[in-house]
């Protein structure tokens, strides 16, 4: 068992714990059973996130595992949002995030391992090489593609991630995710790709779709990249490949990217 770089985890107990993360989390609350972990965020009220999480429903409350650096002030503005809620909020320095077979699935992907929150002196080690696993699942993190108000949440695909609920009565930062929703084309998104020449920050172009995006972490050949859609679009009709710092890369092709290209070829064909 390892544990996982770069986490802490946050205690949540108390009665009111489900009702204050029903209304200001992203991800849904209702039928929570103990033991099974959920992935969402906290957003700005401009719909940005502020940090994302894996939260564990444990007998008296909730785990939420989250990137360190923001942890604080998650942990800070969950309190803040508890008002008079009989809720305790708290930095639990004995417990980590380890990789566990035993543990429960991702949330997010079943191609990364299961996980689970334990004691520190139950786990070794930080796991080697996490970062060019979940980019290899195409899992973008905080503090690795992003930090605190950067990005949207469908910009890393939290919504093909199970961490949006559009559906639950409110969350912060709702009004302005539901509305991107809404519009039916997603401007940005986080895509993987392969390719050479893949380091942090280097641009993506496609001929006369002109610059399509940066990425934003890369291991092993491996690379995730903020792209716009419209213009990944535009260089599938022109028929222009995709390159980094001047040599060939290849987008990944997932079901959810394809359908959206799809989406903009038609609008711009009904223009």
């Amino acid at each position: 068992m390892h544990r996982l770089p770069d986490r802490a985890i946050l205690s949540l107990t108390g009665p009111d714990t489900i009702a204050l993360l029903e209304r200001t989390v992203t991800h849904t609350v209702a039928g929570w059973a103990e033991g099974e972990a959920r992935y969402g965020a906290l957003l700005t009220p401009q719909g940005k996130i502020i940090a994302d999480y894996i939260a564990h429903r444990i007998a008296d409350g909730v785990l939420i595992d989250v990137h360190e650096d923001a942890a604080d002030d998650l942990m800070k503005r969950l309190k803040m949002f508890r008002l008079r809620s009989a809720v305790e909020i708290m930095r639990d320095e004995a417990l980590v995030s380890a990789i566990d077979v035993s543990g429960v699935p991702d949330p997010r992907t079943p191609k990364l391992p299961h996980r689970s929150i334990v004691p520190a002196g139950d786990a070794a080690e930080p796991l080697p090489g996490w970062d060019a696993l979940a980019i290899s699942a195409g899992v973008p993190e905080w503090g690795r593609d992003y930090r605190a108000a950067e990005v949207f949440p469908t910009d890393i695909n939290m919504d093909v991630m199970t961490g949006i609920d559009y559906r639950k009565g409110c969350f912060v930062g709702q009004e302005v995710a539901s509305r991107m929703k809404r519009k039916g084309l997603i401007r940005k998104r986080t895509v993987r790709l392969k390719g050479e020449g893949l380091v942090v920050g280097a641009e993506l172009r496609a001929g006369t779709a002109g610059s399509l995006g940066t990425v934003t972490s890369a291991a092993a050949g491996e690379a995730l990249a903020l792209i716009r859609t419209d213009r990944f679009a535009k260089a599938i009709q022109d028929k222009q490949p995709v390159t980094v710092n001047d040599a060939p890369a290849e987008i990944d092709g997932a079901p959810w990217l394809i359908a959206e290209v799809k989406a903009h070829l038609e609008a711009k064909a009904d223009e």
